[in-house]
């Protein structure tokens, strides 16, 4: 039995459809095609309405969609002004409860679409003082879906609904760049050997580890961002299948640009209607992007736990906050738990993209079915990724701190600071000196002072730690 999120007297109303009448709680905004979604598409528990961006976004487009109809003389003041309060309400982010339903669902989103069209017209018909279903006064689909096909309402409520979600995430980007800026500045003093191939290289300074972590972050939010620009790009008037059938002339104008009032932002219509409503390569571009930003991430979290390996035993160059016993057998290990789970879920979104490109490649002739999938992934992927960066800021970047003593030791003993040496003995010589330190366990600053090819003071010059993070001309 459906349990629901609102209170039920046990009393039902009955509704028609296509198949025949259903028995429909009397509370219920929702109506007949709604249950049967809820009945056909128990999947993947994740509802519409644990995400109120995706009501908002209808009550954004059904607004949109009334105010074009009434300005061309299609539907009368009263019906117009309730619809368009019922929408407010959605907007305001009210009766999230009663759009019980599977993002997963067959019939390319049409229980979505009608989900929202039942709500909005019961609420209307509450405001003008009718009973629910009462639908000869307002009905879900001659008023609220009027000039609309699922095709058109339904991609354009995912689009408006995911650009919300994009600016949370957004601010979970920045605010971990800033974070790692944080850090870049309280490290920029700190020495440390840097690899490559996990093999000694040559020295830099801590900061400048997370400054690069800082930019990679900050330049894959600035091209997820222009990516999100697309999400913009609407089919509103395209109705079934891009042709415009039902809709007034100017009607898909007049919605657009009503919609583009009601949000503030810079929505356009498609120039091609038939093209866009089969095309879902704005969701596509907008994870494929959202991916690169995982890996990114991803490969920062390597770097930590690689960076805190130990704590006797490994690099030990930084600490990671400890949140947690690590183990139910080692007494005093503690992991780099959210470094871990932050990987887990790039993981996941990585993953989430190659569902992401099937769904879009399975677009068949004038739409793509397959978009509730879709939606549902890029839905998991910002969802998840917004949580991560906002634990992994707060409960690891933020409390790292640096063993200083450890990561200086680790360049002074290194052979990798041969290199620093090369413009004034020659590759030859450093290899010699870099070979016979690997051997006898010795340094290459007394190696070299014993063989006489520079004198300790010049080698403290040129391997003076400020000298080896920059280009910098020493003068013997």
């Amino acid at each position: 039995m459906v349990q629901y999120k609102f209170k039920t007297s046990g009393k039902t109303r009955t509704e028609h459809d296509l198949l025949g009448n259903k028995e429909v709680p009397e509370e219920a905004l929702f109506g007949v095609q709604t249950l049967r979604c809820i009945e056909n598409f128990d999947i993947s528990g994740n509802l519409l309405g644990d995400h109120p961006e995706f009501i908002k976004a209808f009550g954004i487009v059904k607004m949109g969609a009334i105010l074009a109809n009434h300005k061309l003389g299609l539907v009368d003041d009263k019906i117009k002004d309730a619809i368009v309060a019922a929408c407010t309400e959605l907007m305001e982010g009210k009766h999230t409860e009663h759009f019980p339903i599977d993002l997963i669902q067959g019939g390319a989103g049409t229980s979505a679409n009608m989900n929202a069209n039942e709500v909005i017209a019961n609420r209307a018909l509450e405001i003008l003082g009718k009973k629910h279903g009462d639908y000869k006064v307002v009905h879900p689909n001659d008023h609220v879906n009027m000039a609309q096909s699922t095709n058109d309402a339904y991609p354009t409520a995912m689009h408006l609904g995911l650009y919300m979600m994009h600016s949370n995430l957004m601010k979970s980007l920045k605010d971990l760049s800033k974070a790692l800026r944080v850090k870049q500045r309280q490290f920029a003093s700190v020495i440390k050997m840097g690899r490559t191939q996990l093999q000694d290289a040559v020295p830099m300074t801590l900061g400048q580890s997370f400054g690069a972590y800082a930019t990679a972050v900050e330049n894959e939010t600035k091209k997820l961002d222009k990516a999100a620009q697309d999400l913009l790009v609407i089919n509103m008037g395209a109705t079934a299948i891009g042709t415009g059938i039902t809709s007034e002339p100017g009607y898909a104008e007049a919605c657009t640009q009503f919609i583009k009032e009601i949000t503030g932002w810079n929505v356009t219509l498609a120039k091609d209607l038939v093209e866009a409503t089969s095309d879902t390569s704005s969701m596509v571009n907008y994870h494929g992007q959202l991916k690169q930003i995982a890996i990114r991430v991803s490969k920062i979290c390597n770097d930590l736990r690689l960076l805190s390996s130990g704590p006797r035993a490994g690099l030990a160059e930084i600490n990671l906050p400890p949140k947690q016993p690590g183990s139910s057998i080692m007494p005093g290990k503690v992991n780099p738990v959210i470094p871990e789970v932050t990987n887990q879920v790039c993981f996941k979104v990585i993953g989430n993209d190659t569902a992401i490109m099937m769904a879009s490649e399975a677009a068949q002739l004038e739409l793509n079915v397959m978009e509730p999938v879709l939606v549902e992934c890029v839905v998991e992927s910002i969802t998840w990724m917004t949580r991560v960066l906002d634990t992994l800021r707060v409960e690891c970047i933020e409390g790292i701190t640096a063993n200083k003593k450890n990561c200086k030791g680790l360049v002074v003993n290194s052979i990798g600071i041969v290199t620093a040496l090369k413009p004034y003995i020659g590759y030859s010589a450093c290899s010699d000196v870099a070979k016979e330190a690997l051997f006898s366990g010795g340094s290459v600053f007394d190696l070299v002072l014993a063989k006489k090819l520079l004198t300790k003071a010049q080698l403290d010059k040129i391997l003076n730690p400020k000298n080896m993070v920059k280009p910098t001309k020493v003068e013997l």
